[in-house]
């Protein structure tokens, strides 16, 4: 019997590798020298090859233990920046005076109409951000004008805001976009009035000692459990008229804006973890 299973497995496995594509491989005489030196190669990886596993087997650096949050809660290492009991972590991003938004009874905060836009205390470089907003009721005004918001990392790259629901617009500024940058990969929001969860992952760009940039930016954004930005590059900042800009900068606060026109966008439960 078990003789059989194994011819049966192997019988199996000769299917699926059968099943495969075929890859070309061209000879190397035929590749140029660009392509050659772009072949990633690992140099741990050269050499004489292990022949037990205990050679490709480590056990440094220790990996850190954290306690994980249960449905959106903060995990043990992140940092809190609005639990819905003051605006104690924010400033007002016009004079750097106290928050002037709506601090709400249940545990939320919403714009306060042409107040201007709030923005954290703490700066942050490279981080995994979790952010649940919220559009009201009853639905007001359309297409961009219609709870306008967005999330800016390093207080300059934004990920748009919107109830895009029944609300056509540019899809490079709808609802989950890299504003005037890059279109989602999906609409995923919730109908207006429930609470949409973004959590995204930023990686800030690097410049040199001149002021230029060397390293792009990059952000992936998970909106509602369905990835709509996978780690996509930034190009620059993301403005409403003009191109994208590359400013130097090191690191920067998390800034939530108010378009000035009613939105109405609520905000609850935002914490960080720096990566």
């Amino acid at each position: 019997m078990k003789y059989k299973y194994i011819v049966l497995l192997l019988a199996a496995s000769f299917g699926v590798i059968s099943c495969q594509e075929k890859v070309k491989v061209e000879p190397i005489d035929d590749v140029n020298n660009d392509a050659m030196n772009s072949i990633i190669v690992y140099d741990e990886y050269m050499g004489e090859e292990p022949t037990t596993p205990e050679e490709t087997e480590f056990y440094e650096p220790n990996v850190s233990v954290i306690q994980s949050g249960a449905l959106g809660a903060p995990p043990s290492d992140a940092v809190v920046l609005f639990n819905g009991t003051s605006l104690d972590n924010w400033i007002s991003s016009n004079d750097s005076t106290a928050a002037k938004w709506h601090l709400n009874k249940d545990a939320s905060m919403t714009v306060n109409d042409k107040t201007g836009n709030i923005q954290t205390k703490q700066n942050f470089g490279d981080v995994q951000l979790h952010i649940e907003w919220k559009s009201p009721l009853p639905v007001q005004l359309e297409g961009q004008h219609r709870a306008n918001s967005g999330v800016f990392l390093n207080g300059i790259y934004e990920v748009q805001i919107l109830d895009q629901n029944d609300n056509p617009t540019y899809v490079n500024g709808q609802v989950g976009s890299i504003y005037k940058q890059h279109v989602p990969l999906a609409m995923a929001s919730v109908p207006t009035g429930e609470w949409n969860i973004y959590d995204i992952i930023y990686h800030a760009p690097e410049f040199n000692t001149d002021g230029g940039k060397i390293k792009s930016g990059d952000i992936t954004v998970i909106h509602n459990g369905v990835l709509v930005q996978d780690h996509i590059e930034l190009k620059g900042t993301t403005p409403y008229i003009g191109w994208p800009k590359n400013p130097a900068h090191g690191k920067g606060p998390l800034l939530l804006q108010d378009h000035g026109d009613d939105s109405r966008v609520s905000f609850r439960n935002i914490w960080v973890r720096e990566l």
